[in-house]
């Protein structure tokens, strides 16, 4: 019989700007998957609240405060070695939170229309760009 397949719960925040762009970060060279973009965010440890984590890690991140709002998209995608569950949340910055990139390679605020060719998303992330493309930002 096959070793189960190791499954990891992650979370993600679609962080709008006020004039409608949508922030992405871009993973460090020493991270798996190195130099790829995607929504900022990471994984939530046991017995924590996805909410309460995806908070942490944007504050680890990036350096701010965000308020999480509901839930905007849940994808799964299986990767060679796991399988990973996304939770992405509608997110707004604390007013006066201006990211930067602390434990990122590097950030940048994107029009919708302008996600796709530009930035080597990860393969998890590529129906979120795709979605995003074609409806645009949430509503907030």
């Amino acid at each position: 019989m096959a070793e189960p397949r190791v499954r990891k719960l992650v979370v993600a925040g679609l962080i709008i700007g006020d004039d409608q762009r949508v922030l992405i970060t871009q993973r460090r060279a020493d991270q798996a998957l190195p130099l790829q973009w995607e929504l900022p965010g990471g994984k939530v440890e046991p017995g924590e609240d996805p909410v309460a984590a995806l908070a942490r890690e944007l504050s680890e991140e990036l350096g701010v405060t965000a308020h999480v709002g509901r839930i905007w998209d849940v994808l799964f995608h299986a990767y060679p070695a796991f399988d990973l569950v996304m939770l992405v949340y509608a997110c707004r910055l604390a007013p006066g939170s201006l990211p930067r990139p602390v434990e990122v390679a590097d950030l940048v605020w994107v029009r919708t229309d302008e996600l796709p060719g530009a930035w080597d998303f990860l393969p998890a992330d590529r129906p979120l760009v795709a979605r995003l493309v074609e409806e645009g930002p949430p509503a907030n």
